[in-house]
């Protein structure tokens, strides 16, 4: 059958190509509508996340904390506190933090940073993405075990470092960090950013910022840096801990190297340079700690404490205060070397040696057993000049000593001798000495011999300052600051007993009482209480004069009576020496308490002429930005127009041309000069100041405080103290341009021991330390007021020199009420003080402890003849509530 060629021909009409739905049946109509569907679903799900994304970082938006706080960041910063001679004396901070501005960080530590964290720093806007791909990929690909790796930006990490404050490993936090960090990069440039992340980073040792970094690990500032140095830095963001040069050296150095090679990679360095760098070795050196400077603890701590009470913890610690002190520190060595001396001489005088401080196995220690080793642990107290020795033979008395502990000690130990007069003295002590045993020593230069040491059990004090101005010089508060940080001079309330005395000479001198006045030494009674002089004597009428001399209490008592406990409680609060006081008559011969910063600012009153002298250690404060916070001002600088020298010019030559002027116009010129305007109180008129300091200079020369005066060719002048029982050693004194107080005791009070009076424990460690001071100073003289006369007379006991005032008689004594001279008996009524009828009820409120007269090791002058002698059966604690020598 033939075919037909219509059937079997495909139509080759071209409109027959065209599609035509009626060509596909409802196989291709299924089709159709899964492909439609699939669209539709994709672009939901696109919607859906679109919508998901939009309304997830629209919450997380909601919530990011603000960015604007780093346009005006300040990040915390180390306050310094300075030396007068401009030194850094102790450095506060919560963080070690150097705050470095953007132009002042070198090139090269930038560009090291970069290159380590961010190589796209500049052509990102906050997210490389690159670098998260990159860094996504390698992580995929990774070893098992190995750390993932990051691709945070510099931005990201000042998010995270600054505003976050979290290092949570999670997909939120990445989230908004990067949201952040593109916040960032709009509101700040990329300067701002850099210089934010340099100055925040956190690169170990405590060290927060590339400056403090610097130091920290090389010693030097910024700009010194090498590029190996530079490179070093910038490899510890990572992992401070893990990159250590001193406990990691190699991976130290490898990181470091693979920076270098970072840097060549981004055009930082030449490939020279940068092999170079790479072949320097990594010499880290210990950071020179800024403080507190040696010595200088106790200061450097009181300062520390106003600047919190001034401007609150978190500024004093991380504001980045710049503060000037009054601190002299070659005062303050010599004020700690003397007091040292002073403390270990009383020590040696009045203890025997309390026994070694420790034990170890010798055969343990030799073979460097650890927990040997571990006992080598110097004692709290001992000084740096000593050394921790170990006995080798308690037979001959020989001990091993090495300037640092160490496992080869024996092999590199030196052997010496103690002094013999040391062995004997600790033989005395405690003979129970045995091989092993842990002492303390100090060599002695040249010597095969060392001294025997022991920490003492007394304390001390001691502060210096300018007597016109109050700043303080030096400040020792104490044995060891590492042992006790108690400030003795600012915080230890004691009893000044007769160094109190010349603040009721100063009331006697403003209400005219001459120095010459006399009033009568004789026994004295009041119910119970029983006061006398400490040598039991008495000199009948006695001149002030003489009586301040020697300490006498009997007419200190007779004198605070005549003026009156109101007036005299007065007086001593208005010099600063107690802020209240009971107005009883124990308290004039100083059963009160005090400090010795106030006892020092109130000798500076006496000698600054009577104007109020209050001990300051600040000088200025100033804020990280320089603008002056405080500034102390016991004085301020003006200008005062002067008549002009008709005869000269202003360069001090004779100007031949004034001579022919007429001399009302001479007397019409004027010239302005420099004027100091004190801003100080008057407490005291500068002649009864005066008055009082002429008969303190004959009490140090010649009275109680003699050997205070030993080999002192200045004008000084001087008063000592002790308390009850010999519980508190007192010296007090000044020159015309400095005053230092020295006090001795034992902090839960104790006697010193007998005789161990103020002039005897005190009064030398004051010598040694004013001979220091007035070395090299210019020589000076206390300045006679204009309305002063001096006059020579017979005290009856001695010529003495004193100043009268214009209506004073030189050396007159005149009758006071009838008993200035003794001729009647002192009774409540005519004194005007509060009197009590027994010792208990003189006693001051709060239970202020009472204190009792002291005697000089000197012998006292011998009384004239006739004087009424107190009986010597008398017990010495009816001598008397106060100090009294």
């Amino acid at each position: 059958m033939p075919s037909d060629p219509d059937r079997l021909t495909p139509n080759r009409n071209p409109r027959h190509d065209a599609f035509d739905p009626r060509r596909f049946g409802p196989r291709h109509r299924t089709w159709r509508r899964f492909v439609a569907g699939t669209g539709a679903l994709i672009l939901a799900v696109v919607i859906g996340s679109a919508v998901f994304v939009i309304g997830k970082i629209s919450r997380m938006t909601t919530g990011l904390p603000s960015v604007a706080s780093l346009e005006s960041y300040l990040p915390p910063t180390v306050s310094r506190i300075y030396a007068s001679d401009d030194r850094i004396l102790a450095e506060l901070a919560a963080e070690r933090r150097l705050y470095t501005p953007f132009n002042a960080i070198p090139d090269r530590v930038k560009k090291a940073f970069i290159a380590a964290e961010d190589k796209n720093f500049y052509a990102h806007h906050g997210v490389d993405l690159k670098a998260i791909l990159r860094a996504e990929f390698g992580n995929i690909t990774r070893p098992k075990g190995r750390r993932p790796v990051g691709a945070s930006t510099i931005t990201q990490q000042v998010a995270r470092n600054m505003i976050l404050n979290s290092r949570a490993p999670t997909l939120e936090r990445k989230e908004r960090e990067a949201l952040l960090a593109m916040r960032i990069e709009r509101v700040l440039s990329k300067q701002k950013i850099l210089e934010i992340y340099l100055n925040g980073i956190y690169l170990g040792q405590g060290a927060y910022g590339v400056a403090a970094a610097a130091q920290t690990y090389f010693n030097k500032p910024l700009d010194e840096l090498t590029d190996a140095e530079a490179a070093y830095l910038a490899s510890l963001p990572k992992s401070p801990s893990n990159y250590d040069p001193y406990k990691h050296a190699d991976r130290a150095v490898a990181r470091r190297n693979w920076v270098l090679s970072r840097m060549v990679e981004t055009g930082a360095l030449s490939a020279a340079d940068g092999a170079a760098a790479q072949k320097t070795p990594l010499i880290a050196k210990d950071m020179k700690r800024f403080g507190p400077m040696p010595n200088g603890e106790w200061f450097a701590s009181e300062v520390r404490r106003q600047l919190i009470d001034d401007y609150g913890e978190t500024r004093a610690l991380e504001g980045g205060l710049e503060v000037h002190t009054s601190l002299d520190p070659r005062l303050q060595d010599a004020a700690t070397r003397i007091l040292h001396e002073g403390l270990m001489e009383y020590d040696r005088r009045r203890s025997r040696w309390r026994g070694p401080v420790g034990h170890v196995n010798l055969v343990a220690l030799r073979h460097g057993d650890p927990e040997a080793m571990q006992k080598l642990t110097p004692p709290p107290g001992m000084l740096p000049q000593w050394r921790l020795a170990v006995i080798s033979d308690s037979r001959r008395g020989t001990v091993a000593w090495v300037d640092k502990p160490r496992p080869d000690m024996f092999k590199k130990a030196t052997m010496s001798q103690i002094l013999p007069q040391d062995f004997s003295w600790m033989k005395s002590g405690d003979p129970r000495l045995g091989e092993g045993d842990l002492i303390m020593i100090e060599p002695i230069k040249n010597s095969p011999f060392v001294a025997i040491r022991q920490i003492p059990e007394v304390q001390g004090a001691l502060i210096s300052l300018d007597a016109h101005t109050g700043r303080v010089l030096a400040m020792v508060g104490g044995w060891s600051f590492k042992q006790s940080q108690f400030n003795r001079v600012t915080q230890a309330l004691r009893q000044p007993g007769s160094s109190f005395k010349p603040f009721v000479y100063l009331d006697a001198m403003e209400n005219g009482v001459p120095p010459s006045e006399k009033f009568d030494d004789a026994p004295i009674s009041f119910g119970t209480w029983h006061p006398m002089n400490y040598e039991k004597d008495n000199w009948g009428p006695t001149t002030l004069h003489d009586a301040l001399r020697e300490s006498r209490n009997l007419v200190t008592i007779r004198l605070a009576a005549y003026l009156g406990m109101n007036s005299v409680a007065k007086m001593a609060q208005d010099v600063g020496l107690v802020d209240k006081m009971p107005h009883v008559l124990p308290a004039a011969l100083g059963a009160v308490e005090t400090t010795v910063l106030k006892e020092a600012g109130a000798y500076a009153t006496l000698a600054a002429g009577g104007k109020r002298v209050t001990p300051h250690l600040i000088d200025t404060v100033l804020d990280r930005d320089g603008s002056v916070l405080y500034r102390a001002a016991d004085a301020t600088l003006e200008t005062a127009e002067q008549a002009a020298d008709p005869q000269k010019t202003p360069s001090g030559k004779p100007d031949q041309s004034a001579r022919q002027k007429e001399t009302s116009d001479v007397d019409a010129q004027t010239v302005s000069v420099p004027h100091i305007v004190s801003t100080q109180p008057q407490i005291a008129s500068p002649e009864s100041a005066y008055q009082v300091t002429s008969m303190l200079q004959d009490a140090i020369r010649r009275g109680t405080g003699r050997r205070a005066a030993v080999d002192i060719d200045r004008e000084i002048a001087g008063k000592t103290g002790t308390s009850q029982d010999f519980r508190d050693a007192w010296f007090a004194g000044f020159a015309p341009d400095i005053v230092t107080v020295v006090w001795v005791g034992y902090d839960t009070p104790r006697s010193l021991g007998r005789n161990e009076t103020g002039g005897r424990v005190a009064g030398p460690i004051w010598n040694r330390f004013m001979k220091f001071a007035l070395e090299g100073r210019p020589t000076l003289q206390f300045r006679v007021p204009d309305g002063i006369t001096l006059a020579r007379y017979d005290t009856g006991r001695l010529m003495a020199v004193d100043g009268f005032k214009a209506d004073e008689a030189p050396g007159a004594s005149i009758a006071l009420h009838g008993y200035g001279a003794g001729t009647e008996p002192l009774n409540a009524s005519d004194t005007g003080a509060d009197v009590a009828t027994s010792e208990d009820d003189m006693m001051p409120p709060g239970d202020i402890e009472a204190t009792a007269p002291l005697a000089e090791a000197l012998p006292p002058p011998s009384p004239p003849s006739g004087a009424e002698t107190a009986p010597a059966t008398q017990s010495q604690s009816d001598i008397g509530l106060g100090g009294l020598y």
